[in-house]
């Protein structure tokens, strides 16, 4: 990286005044103007809720090398991902670059340390390719959004500002500082500065473009190419607080305080415990200082990718949500609260009414498919829980969902039916199985949580009785809690009730202690869900598809052939089995355990990009504003994978998906079966 030219930007004068002091006075101005913005960014940041995420470095760590540093979620949009990729590590090996032109500016010669030789040398290969990959990246990038438009960037009038202007001028800022660095070393090199640029590069071409011109035209335009970079360097710096760009700056350190347990919610107030939450004056998010540090620090963080809406199983059926505008909005209005050029007035508009309305809130399923395609680490579900919090708090609670959640508060399920009548599916199991209870004083090795769906719901108590049988076989000693079982809370806290989820935890937890079990087993990815993250000092959890599994790898299990293997089967993966809590192999090894059995993919939209059945829990309650319901896409989906029995290990799906075929017609063409039907009706006896 050392330079031997005949000229440079420090040696040169502007109209008898030395170059050397504007090129030293660019950087301080930029500097101390970015200080002062980013100073003024932070004062939300400060003002916010508490929020403990110094925790666990090893993993956090862990989490920047692979979703900042090697962007691991970039490429789930292939073509977009690549681009990003190419810029941003671009951008690092550009980064030393731009830091020793400053300085060239006005320290001639300036040459980092230890890159005066062999490695100088390399890198200056390495940062010509780059900004020549770069520079062809920026290129597309801009032809891409500002042509092509892909349907993810669009912006509804009604949810916020399009952003594509922003988008353009970045990206021809980042084209100018590219041209500029190359025209600037082009310019030294076609002037005899020793070695040469790396061949067919920005900087090569620059080279051959000017040679032949005479010296002192190669220095007039090395000193405009210099200036030029200066300039835009600075003003680039200090336009990135400013809107969406602003994630080049805070995207490390979003990704650096992620959530680390994906299935689990925040608390109502951190350093506030359950029995102190009677104290609190008010619950949830009310005004923009609600929220954490590390969700104000999302809103700064948002790319405006759209990938989090583009999956989005709400936006995908038009209901009033779209998660990245919950950033956008998020972040205009912590700007026009906390503005650079002024004191705030004090004056807190109301997020809900004000900033978000609040069927957009109430739109969203916690599928968390938003937080799992985000590259840089955004989250949604706190946020939107936090804001039923708030509104829960104010009595702002959907017609639809009143009656549920008294039943629950007065019965411990949504229906209001009797305690006594909870174990009533134990009844269907047939000879030969027993299910222990504890209101009988039974005991045994394991609990079988089955939670309010399956308990009460006629069709769904087939899911219990199979469960049952699939555990008897599998020499597995087992009981239920029977009428001592509430509701798990699960939707109920996820729908902004702490309080009643508190209760029923507590009533729970006793019982389960008391009845001095090893182990809980359930059917129920919801109540998995809640018994493993939202709970504390409780036995391990396992969901019925583990057990199956390991049933089926020890030969306890062993299944009939299928009668018929006309039929081809899929497996839906439930939002709060996979996404939140990584249970993907587990389901698939069942289901692939019986002889004949034909299973294929809903390629693309599997796994991590399941589609929302659109149900769990109170969202059976809740009527949402949508052109169509979720349950019908996710059927569709099936049959386009050549599936007609679709299988999920889900109550709330199974029952959404059973809906669905019927109003999607397709009664006769699609069946839907829970694993553990399946699996009980395959079993060998």
């Amino acid at each position: 990286m050392a330079f031997t030219a005949p000229f440079s930007p420090a040696s040169a004068t502007l109209a008898g005044v030395p170059a050397r002091l504007l090129f030293l006075l660019i950087p301080l101005v930029g500097v101390i103007c970015f200080t002062w913005m980013m100073a003024r960014r932070m004062a939300p940041l400060l003002k916010a809720a508490p929020d403990p995420r110094f925790d666990n470095l090893g993993a956090r760590t862990i989490l920047v090398l692979k979703v900042w540093l090697a962007q691991w979620r970039h490429p789930r949009y292939m073509l977009a991902g690549v681009l990003h990729i190419v810029l941003f590590l671009g951008f690092l090996v550009l980064g030393l670059r731009s830091f020793q032109l400053i300085f060239l500016g006005f320290m001639e010669r300036f040459t980092l340390p230890g890159f005066g030789g062999s490695l100088g040398a390399a890198y200056n290969v390495a940062k010509d390719y780059a900004a020549t990959a770069v520079f062809l990246s920026v290129v597309v990038l801009a032809y891409r959004r500002g042509i092509v438009r892909p349907a993810r960037y669009a912006v509804p009038k009604e949810l916020g500002k399009d952003h594509t202007g922003e988008a353009l001028l970045v990206l021809g800022l980042i084209g100018t500082l590219l041209v500029s660095e190359s025209a600037f070393e082009g310019s030294l090199l076609a002037a005899g500065a020793h070695g040469g640029a790396a061949p067919f590069t920005l900087a090569w071409a620059f080279q051959h473009l000017f040679t032949g011109i005479s010296i002192p035209a190669l220095a007039k335009l090395n000193l405009a190419s210099y200036a030029i970079h200066d300039l835009t360097f600075f003003y680039f710096l200090c336009l990135l607080p400013m809107g969406k760009h602003f994630h080049v700056i805070t995207s490390l350190f979003n990704v650096a305080f992620m959530r680390l347990r994906p299935g689990n919610v925040k608390p109502v107030r951190h350093g506030v415990d359950d029995k102190g939450l009677d104290e609190l004056k008010s619950f949830g998010v009310k005004k923009l200082e609600d929220f954490t540090w590390k969700h104000i620090l999302d809103f700064y963080s948002c790319a405006d990718c759209g990938r989090c809406s583009d999956q989005c199983p709400a936006n995908r059926v038009k209901r009033p949500l779209s998660p990245r505008f919950i950033s956008i909005k998020g972040r205009d209005h912590t700007f026009k609260r906390y503005p650079l050029g002024q004191i705030s007035d004090g004056q807190s508009e109301p997020l809900i009414g004000g900033i978000y309305s609040e069927d957009e809130i109430w739109s969203c399923t916690t599928c968390g498919a938003c937080e799992a395609e985000c590259p840089i680490g955004i989250e949604y579900i706190d946020k939107i829980v936090d804001l039923r919090r708030g509104m829960v708090d104010e009595g702002m609670v959907p017609q639809s969902l009143q009656k549920p959640l008294s039943a629950l508060e007065k019965r411990g399920n949504p229906w209001g039916k009797l305690e006594k009548k909870r174990a009533d599916w134990a009844a269907g199991v047939g000879e030969g199985v027993d299910v222990k209870l504890l209101e009988k004083g039974d005991t045994a090795e394991a609990l079988y949580f089955v939670d309010s769906m399956t308990s009460y719901d006629d069709r769904m108590q087939k899911i219990a009785q199979a469960t049952a049988r699939i555990l008897t076989k599998a020499d597995i000693d087992f009981m239920a809690l029977g009428k001592e079982e509430k509701d798990s809370g699960h939707e109920v806290r996820r729908y902004g009730e702490e309080m009643l989820f508190q209760s029923l935890k507590e009533q729970n937890t006793e019982a389960i202690l008391e009845s001095q079990a090893k182990r809980i087993v359930t059917s129920d990815p919801h109540a998995y869900n809640a018994l493993k993250n939202d709970y504390a000092g409780l036995p391990p959890v396992e969901h019925i598809s583990e057990v199956i599994a390991a049933g089926v790898e020890s030969g306890k299990l062993k299944f009939n052939p299928l009668a018929d293997t006309t039929r081809t089967y899929t497996y839906h993966d439930p939002c709060y089995l996979g996404r939140h809590n990584g249970m993907y192999e587990a389901p698939r090894t069942a289901l692939d355990a019986i002889p004949g059995i034909k299973r294929v993919e809903m390629e693309g939209a599997c796994r991590d990009r399941s589609f929302c059945c659109g149900g769990g829990g109170l969202g059976l309650f809740f009527e949402p504003e949508e052109e169509q319901r979720m349950g019908v896409v996710r059927i569709n989906m099936a049959k386009e994978a050549g599936a007609n029995v679709i299988v999920t290990a889900c109550p709330f799906c199974l029952t959404n998906m059973e809906d669905a075929i019927k109003v999607a017609g397709l009664e006769g063409q699609m069946e839907a079966i829970d694993l553990c039907e399946l699996v009980d009706g395959q079993l060998q006896h």
